[in-house]
């Protein structure tokens, strides 16, 4: 089996799928391993490491993808990729599967079996390839580094000759993965942390970790089967604006990690709440690329809103890109061993799994995934 490790071309992109830890444990389990020129520049990893770890370096692109028998990457593929791949080639990665209908219809049109990284399940037998977890760990603890170096303040209290200053107070919205690690973060930097979350399940977590948990009665909410968050109405997200204006007002830091799988995301912090905030206070929308939790946030840009800078990053991981590739690259190794058959060397993706009836979406050039097919047929949620 011939494996492709792709070089990311996405702009900002500094992370790697596979580093070479993990292409040499591949190697012994049988596979060739074959590397993108200059795939790990990114992270300061030289093609020679590659080479050292068991993997052949290819400069061609096209002629990879044509002979892979499995591509690994991160970023959703542009379509021209997918054209190269042969009948029955194995891809991986990012796909947005509820927004990329036409690049999951070229993948089944090619006869690619396409995996969805996103689509993994939460199940504990899959906690050690969920990507989005691993990656939402290290976009909490960079938004918190992000806004410190904004902020014209400090996070911890401080007695000195001159008097005492008072902590910095950080307001962090949702807490899933991201919002629980921005809260463990932002305590760690000595803030008073406070914390806002639709599930009230998560009340004991965010106390464990030092915060002050905030209650909206907005109604009855929940989360999904896999641990999301559920949709509001537009009544509750109307009350749970009003009940997040004050305590935004009286933040230094606000961040929003707000995302909803397959939908927009939520918008939460409007411009009329910014303007009641104080000049000089920083807003962290993590949901930018998915549409914002903030009003007025752009991807990838700073935005001044009544003296308030409003930050939006599209790839958070990235910024911290050595541990976010060590941690793809481990759940990649983690889904391939885990569906490698020794005997047959051969990777076995037996539709009957759970796991991998939750990611792969296409197969024998149709698209395979239920969830998929119900949403693009208009009768999902």
């Amino acid at each position: 089996m011939n494996i492709a490790i792709l070089k990311e071309t996405e702009k900002n992109e500094c992370r790697v799928s596979v580093i070479p830890d993990h292409v040499s444990k591949m190697t012994q389990l049988g596979v060739s391993v074959y590397a993108e020129s200059g795939l790990g520049s990114g992270v300061d990893i030289s093609d020679k490491q590659y080479e050292e770890a068991g993997a052949k370096i290819v400069s061609d692109r096209v002629s990879l993808l044509k002979e892979a028998d499995m591509v690994i990457g991160i970023n959703k593929p542009v379509i021209d990729d997918i054209k190269s791949l042969k009948k029955g080639c194995i891809y991986i990665s990012y796909l947005d599967p509820y927004n990329e209908k036409s690049l999951i219809e070229a993948c089944a049109k090619q006869g690619v079996r396409a995996l969805s990284v996103e689509m993994v399940p939460r199940s504990t037998r899959a906690q050690k390839m969920d990507v989005l977890s691993s990656q939402a760990s290290l976009a909490g603890y960079v938004m918190v580094i992000i806004a410190a170096n904004k902020l014209k303040k400090i996070y911890p209290m401080m007695v000195t000759p001159s008097g005492t200053i008072s902590p910095a107070r950080v307001f962090i919205i949702g807490a899933g993965v991201a919002g629980l690690q921005a809260i463990a973060t932002a305590k760690r930097l000595g803030a008073r942390v406070d914390a806002f979350d639709t599930r009230a399940v998560v009340e004991e977590e965010v106390k464990s970790l030092g915060g002050k948990f905030l209650k909206i009665d907005i109604g009855e909410t929940g989360q999904t089967k896999d641990g999301y968050a559920k949709a509001l109405t537009p009544e509750q997200l109307e009350k749970q604006r009003a009940g997040l204006a004050k305590v935004c007002a009286n933040s230094d830091i606000v961040i929003t990690t707000a995302q909803i799988p397959g939908k927009k995301a939520p918008r939460i912090i409007t411009k009329e709440m910014l303007a009641n905030m104080q000049p000089g206070s920083v807003v962290v929308d993590m949901a930018v690329a998915s549409g914002g939790n903030v009003e007025g946030s752009e991807v990838d840009k700073e935005v001044d809103i009544d003296g308030v800078c409003v930050i939006g990053v599209g790839n958070l991981p990235s910024r911290v890109a050595v541990h976010a590739s060590q941690m793809y690259s481990a759940n990649m190794y983690n889904f391939f061993s885990e569906f490698w058959d020794k005997e047959k060397k051969e990777l076995v993706l037996d539709q009957e799994d759970e796991i991998v009836a939750g990611c792969l979406i296409t197969d024998n050039g149709a698209i395979s995934n239920d969830t998929i097919k119900t949403h693009y047929s208009g009768k999902g949620e």
